[in-house]
Parts: structure tokens; C-alpha cells; sequence
């Protein structure tokens, strides 16, 4: 099974925003450190998925960076990424994990130590757990969590867990300081105005450094 990366990218692809931009400046810093997470928005059709994720992966795969692919595990399997992330109303993770196969990365979402637990149980390599903190990045997420719920879910599985929502470079420590294996990030680096500090930001808090083999 693959490496997982600590700084997780998840794309924005809502009007005004560059994904491709975004990650390429990404991995010019964060090279292995980086996971990219392809997500596109609901509407978008199998195809606009696909091409993005190609694209993506072409993107990664000299950095040695590791892509996955939201909700759309078809897509993921037809670009070849590292592995997929399902969320709450995806694929439930054990039927996920047929898909994938034994071998691939799967992440699923969880915000208390009972769904993560259920969510480990049946295949999860890692959990996306939040939201940590109000993000307007996605419409209709439940309550922020806080690090406190983050240590919560931590406590339950041994799996690494992943803090999502809200995230920035100045709130890093505190998830770190909860548990948290990495973070995972939309805004913070598509709404950056200069994407590549960003990301030095990002993993300086993380405690770590990029090491891109191109």
C-alpha cells in the first residue's frame, strides 16, 4: 500500500479557481509530502472527472506524489490513482474497498470514534475527520469538531487521521498536538494568493519539508 503523504490537497474546482495551477504549485514544494484528492463538483459529468484526474496524475506520479479520487472510485481505478475517499453518502468503505481491491489507499470521513471506528473496521486505510473548523468550501457540513474531537477520533482507531475543514497554517499545531497524522486543504492554498508559500506555510507547521524528485 502506498505512503501517505501528511499534507493533503483537495481540488477546488469552483469558478474562478485553477486546480492545475494549484497543484503544480504544490508539488513543486511539497513533492512526496503531497496527497492530492481529485473532487470535482456534483454536477460535473464521468468525463470533466476523468480528464482532471489524468491530468492530475501525470502531475504526480514524477513527484511522487500520491492522487486519489473522491466519491468517484471508477474514475480512480480508470486513471490508475494510488486510491479513492469516500464520504458519508458515497459507497459504503467496505463496498469501497471491493472496488479498490486490497492493496489501494482508501480514505473515508468520520467525525466521532463510532463512525470511525465501523469505517476502519471495513477496509479504511486513513479518515478525513471534521470538520475541524466553519469552512464555506462545501455547503451542508455539520458543526465544526474542533481539535478536542479530532484527539477523540485519534483515540479510537489506529489508523492515521486526517483533520479536514477550516484548516490553516496557524492551526495546524493544535490538530497536531491532538493527534492529528496530517492535514487536509481546499482554500487555504486555491484561494492563496501565492499558492507555493502556502504550501511552505503548511509544512513547516506540519514539521516537514518537501523532496521533489523533479
Amino acid at each position: 500500500m502506498p505512503a501517505l503523504g501528511r499534507l493533503h490537497l483537495i481540488t477546488d474546482t469552483r469558478t474562478g479557481r485553477d486546480p492545475i495551477a494549484t497543484v503544480r504549485a504544490a508539488l513543486a514544494v511539497a513533492g512526496p509530502e503531497l496527497v492530492v484528492q481529485v473532487r470535482v463538483e456534483d454536477d460535473a459529468t464521468d468525463r470533466e472527472a476523468y480528464d482532471l484526474a489524468g491530468r492530475i496524475v501525470e502531475l504526480c506520479t514524477p513527484a511522487g506524489a500520491t492522487c486519489l479520487v473522491n466519491d468517484r472510485l471508477h474514475v480512480a481505478l480508470a486513471v490508475h490513482a494510488a486510491g479513492g475517499h469516500v464520504g458519508a453518502l458515497d459507497l459504503p468503505v467496505a463496498a469501497a474497498r471491493r472496488v479498490l481491491g486490497p492493496d489501494a489507499l482508501l480514505g473515508a470521513t468520520a467525525r466521532d470514534p463510532a463512525t470511525a471506528l465501523d469505517a476502519v473496521a471495513d477496509g479504511a486505510s486513513y479518515l478525513g475527520v471534521g470538520p475541524c473548523y466553519a469552512t464555506t468550501t462545501k455547503d451542508g457540513l455539520p458543526e465544526p469538531i474542533g481539535p478536542a474531537g479530532v484527539g477523540r477520533v485519534v483515540e479510537a482507531v489506529g489508523v492515521p487521521v486526517i483533520a479536514i475543514g477550516g484548516v490553516t497554517a496557524e492551526r495546524v499545531p493544535a490538530l497536531l498536538a491532538a493527534g492529528a497524522y496530517g492535514v487536509a486543504v481546499v482554500g487555504a492554498l486555491s484561494g492563496a494568493a501565492d499558492p507555493s508559500r502556502a504550501t511552505t506555510e503548511l509544512l513547516a507547521a506540519l514539521g516537514r519539508t518537501g523532496a521533489p524528485t523533479c
